[in-house]
């Protein structure tokens, strides 16, 4: 006779199992969603599944069955058959709400995005970057070639710091310094943060050509312009002297440890005394049981899941507090605290020091 609590047990396994493989087609879903601009058609009030089809051009029998989907993966409700409204979720699909994730979607279920992964296990027997031999070249290189690319990108990285941005200013002691240089800086949304809280610091976003394409219009916006410049250029030979605080936030992922020294170094060559260098990256615990007992486990996967992403586009990782000690013990500085940064998960505050 079957053990009914055994039996239980390997149909919550097949579950699981059948979850996760229908995963890809769940984020294409999302994609398509996002594509077809449901959320903007939607809106605040209820929509026929017709109505939607028709404004957005699709056939209305295969957009009820989308719709449906998004239903099912709790993005909308289906009020009455074929009656669809925006769950909280679902909202932040609209391009035009303050808290989007519409460009976020688009850039990590892009086609670009996607292929490397095809190659994972390839990537996990050679170590190679999957994407580099798809492409025929780095990531960066390719969002370069392809401005539209790049500045679906640079939207998705804006969009995807907001919670880091609300977070951080509060969450450190940025009263002891002067200016602070964002390393690898993007729009500079997550600098602006920092000095709209902080009115005496001035700042500098540093970044290459690309990278800084949208920051002139966040400055404006934020009325930083006097308070905030711009310097171009590449942080693997040098990075601007002149700031008392330098933050990385999600920049030494994407490299190889060495990679990682080099920036971090060329940070601590022109660190002034009482300076600091300010990571902001997700931190691994030792063991991942440590971390699946604190969190469910779609969260808990989350960082696990961004380390093969590094590994197979960028050829970088996420790592543990001891291998940001050790980076930064090689670079000439001294880790003097790790903290989780509180409403903002999974990222770590990581302060450094000369020594």
């Amino acid at each position: 006779m079957t053990n009914p609590g055994t039996q239980a047990a390997h149909s919550a396994d097949r579950d699981l199992i059948g979850r996760l493989t229908f995963g890809t087609m769940a984020a294409q879903t999302l994609r398509a969603g996002v594509q077809l601009k449901v959320a903007e058609l939607i809106g605040d009030t209820p929509r026929q599944a017709t109505e939607v089809a028709a404004d957005a051009g699709a056939h209305p029998q295969h957009m009820t069955r989308l719709l449906r989907a998004l239903a099912a993966l709790g993005l909308l409700r289906e009020l009455a058959p074929g009656s669809f409204s925006l769950t909280g979720a679902g909202a932040l699909l609209d391009a035009e709400h303050p808290d989007s994730l519409a460009s976020f979607v688009r850039a990590f279920t892009d086609p670009t995005v996607v292929r490397a992964w095809e190659h994972l296990d390839g990537s996990v027997r050679t170590g190679e970057v999957a994407f580099d031999t798809v492409f025929g070249t780095d990531f960066f290189t390719h969002l370069a070639q392809h401005p539209e690319l790049s500045a679906q990108f640079n939207a998705a990285m804006s969009q995807a710091v907001s919670e880091t941005t609300a977070a951080l200013p509060h969450a450190y002691d940025f009263g002891r310094f002067t200016t602070v240089t964002d390393i690898g800086g993007g729009d500079g949304t997550l600098l602006a943060g920092v000095l709209g809280a902080h009115p005496h610091l001035t700042g500098v976003v540093f970044d290459t050509t690309h990278g800084l394409d949208e920051a002139p219009d966040t400055l404006e916006r934020h009325g930083l312009n006097d308070r905030c410049s711009l310097i171009a250029g590449d942080f693997f030979s040098s990075v601007p002297a002149g700031s008392d605080l330098y933050l990385l936030k999600s920049i030494l992922h994407d490299w190889t440890d060495d990679q990682a020294v080099t920036i971090l170094s060329h940070c601590r060559e022109v660190l002034p005394p009482g300076g600091a260098v300010l990571i902001v990256e997700p931190v691994l615990p030792e063991a991942v049981a440590a971390h699946a007992e604190e969190a469910d486990s779609l969260d808990s996967s989350i960082t696990y899941l961004s380390d093969l992403n590094m590994l197979v586009n960028l050829g970088g990782k996420e790592r543990t507090r001891d291998t940001f000690q050790d980076l930064c013990h090689r670079a000439g500085l001294t880790l003097t605290r790790v903290s989780p940064l509180t409403d903002a998960e999974p990222f770590f505050i990581l302060e450094a020091t000369a020594r």
